[in-house]
């Protein structure tokens, strides 16, 4: 529910798939563009900062392509992160540091705006057979 607020609070609209079969936790869409969004927490100290199980049913780490991007909430620094799916596919657990500057995932500290970056579709082209067309003319 945090995570729904938040993203309306930054204009996006987001959904909630119907039943528990998705492997991803939320819709959120802006200017008609959908993105899966798979939501973690976590409060799990380790060392400088925290640790996030990344996990998908049968405790496997998540395949590529099963959402777009992860939001993990660190509760106690009450900070979000929102990392497309590219940079964890295959990871069992996250670590994030939110108090240092070059740590590896603080370009995706509150950054909100990912989802409202402009998708890109490679251009599609398709040729036929000249005698194929006129055939079918």
């Amino acid at each position: 529910m945090r995570f729904m607020a938040l993203a309306a609070e930054h204009g996006l609209m987001v959904s909630k798939p119907y039943g528990d079969s998705a492997t991803y936790d939320l819709v959120v869409e802006h200017d008609g563009q959908c993105m899966r969004v798979q939501v973690k927490s976590t409060m799990y100290r380790r060392s400088r900062g925290l640790s996030c199980q990344m996990r998908g049913n049968l405790q496997r780490p998540y395949v590529y392509n099963s959402f777009d991007f992860v939001a993990v909430y660190l509760i106690p620094e009450d900070v979000w992160y929102i990392v497309p799916t590219d940079r964890i596919a295959g990871q069992l657990s996250l670590f994030f540091n939110p108090k240092q500057k070059n740590s590896k995932y603080c370009q995706y500290k509150e950054a909100w705006h990912l989802f409202k970056e402009e998708k890109t579709i490679p251009r599609i082209q398709a040729c036929a057979d000249e005698q194929f067309l006129s055939a079918a003319i």
